[in-house]
């Protein structure tokens, strides 16, 4: 058993496209999305035609918490990012986005959900500090979200780090990185940034071994530069950076 899950697009077309490509070119079919799919001063429309394409062909999909916001929230009190995408999206992609859960089992060996099982907006595998640095969460605070999750291989995205923790019980929580947004700041718990150093769209490889599942993290070039030129275009100098360096200007 061999699939792909890609996380946090956000938006970014250009690096999906060559992520796509790249799970194309690895002979996988099967992908599952961790969700945040469009939020973004990107192009929300034209990834969204591509989601919908994909998920008729090969995706499995849960809801992210942007992927939400669009939904619950009125337009006027969204914020910049989720604003920007909710102008492009079309009703199909609306309706699309209603459909989606905030969690499911893939193929009985896999939970998928965005960030927790209980809540969207958390960091599953990270914490912040108060001083807003972002480390790797303790151990009994990963495994107690665990608990009840009784399939295997666990995967998460939310906070856009490539990781991997392996449970007590020998189970794996996998995050794949992002697609889509290589660096961002938010104001909550306090304010923190994450910051990978890289340009690169980055998504997971993930195979049942016979000693149990292996993730292999991958990282793909695209023309990052377009989207940070566009990005500035729509007056996102913080996107602009992250998407050309990885890190937030």
């Amino acid at each position: 058993m061999r699939f792909a899950a890609i996380a946090d697009v956000h938006g970014n077309c250009a690096a999906l496209e060559a992520v796509l490509a790249d799970i194309a070119a690895l002979g996988i079919r099967d992908i599952v999305n961790l969700g945040d799919c469009f939020g973004g001063p990107l192009e929300a429309g034209r990834t969204a035609d591509l989601m919908l394409l994909l998920d008729m062909e090969a995706a499995r999909t849960v809801r992210g918490n942007h992927d939400r916001y669009l939904l619950e929230m009125p337009a006027a009190a969204l914020g910049a990012s989720d604003a920007h995408a909710h102008r492009q999206l079309a009703p199909r992609h609306f309706d699309w986005l209603r459909k989606l859960p905030s969690s499911m089992v893939y193929r009985d060996d896999v939970f998928l959900c965005h960030a927790t099982p209980a809540d969207d907006n958390l960091y599953w595998l990270e914490k912040v500090s108060p001083e807003g640095h972002v480390c790797l969460r303790r151990q009994e605070e990963i495994e107690a979200m665990a608990e009840g999750i009784e399939q295997p291989l666990i995967l998460c995205g939310h906070s856009h780090i490539a990781r991997v923790v392996q449970l007590s019980d020998g189970r794996l929580i996998v995050n794949p990185g992002s697609v889509g947004c290589q660096a961002y700041d938010d104001d909550q718990p306090v304010f923190h940034k994450v910051e990978t150093g890289h340009a690169m769209a980055c998504y997971a490889v993930l195979e049942k071994t016979g000693r149990g599942w292996v993730p292999q993290f991958r990282h793909v070039a695209y023309d990052h530069m377009a989207m940070s030129r566009l990005a500035a275009e729509n007056g996102r100098p913080d996107w602009a950076s992250a998407l050309a360096t990885g890190r937030v200007g």
